[in-house]
């Protein structure tokens, strides 16, 4: 009887138990590498009185390691490189790629290098690091939220905003947003 009771108990608590949380930490733990050809970084920028425009980077790489033991040592390495930059529009692109704005030439990697990870819920984490964009590097912070994980890849959602005037890109302020939204899709496969 007491197995029974034992039993019913240990099953209760797996179905209350989140979904993502199935999936353990040491399950999850380990070095993975972004594949880009599964993965998307986009971006929007707002313009006075609606509008504005989105597109994304086209090459980009990076690392994820997750560390089972302590989250909070776990890090992020990622570069953007700006001529890569689609919005769909030449004449934007061209500009974006100038050095009005990415000086893509001159500064041809956009770097995060996370400093730390703080876990927000049971798939959440709040990513801080330092990005450098012109040469120019400030603090900043994006969202993750975990998508899954399967067969040696881990998916993440990740969001954040920048405030392009800090890197020297605030051409076209007011009329466009100092505030660049980004939305990340990242697969990593594990290495």
């Amino acid at each position: 009887m007491y197995a029974r009771i034992f039993g019913f108990a240990a099953v209760a608590a797996c179905l209350a138990m989140p979904v993502s949380a199935a999936i353990s930490l040491g399950e999850a733990a380990g070095s993975y590498t972004i594949n880009p050809a599964a993965s998307s970084i986009r971006f929007t920028i707002g313009k006075a009185g609606g509008g504005g425009f989105d597109g994304a980077f086209g090459r980009f790489k990076g690392t994820i390691r997750i560390d089972n033991s302590d989250v909070g040592r776990s890090k992020v390495d990622f570069t953007i490189y700006p001529e890569s930059v689609g919005t769909g529009q030449g004449r934007i692109d061209a500009f974006l790629r100038s050095d009005a704005v990415f000086d893509a030439a001159n500064s041809p990697e956009i770097q995060f290098r996370s400093t730390s990870v703080t876990r927000t819920g049971d798939t959440s984490a709040l990513v801080a690091g330092r990005l450098t964009a012109r040469g120019k590097t400030f603090a900043e912070k994006f969202t993750a939220e975990f998508d899954g994980s399967k067969g040696g890849t881990i998916k993440f959602h990740v969001t954040g905003k920048v405030l392009r005037s800090r890197y020297g890109m605030d051409v076209g302020t007011p009329l466009y947003s100092n505030i660049v939204n980004f939305d990340m899709s990242l697969t990593g496969k594990r290495s």
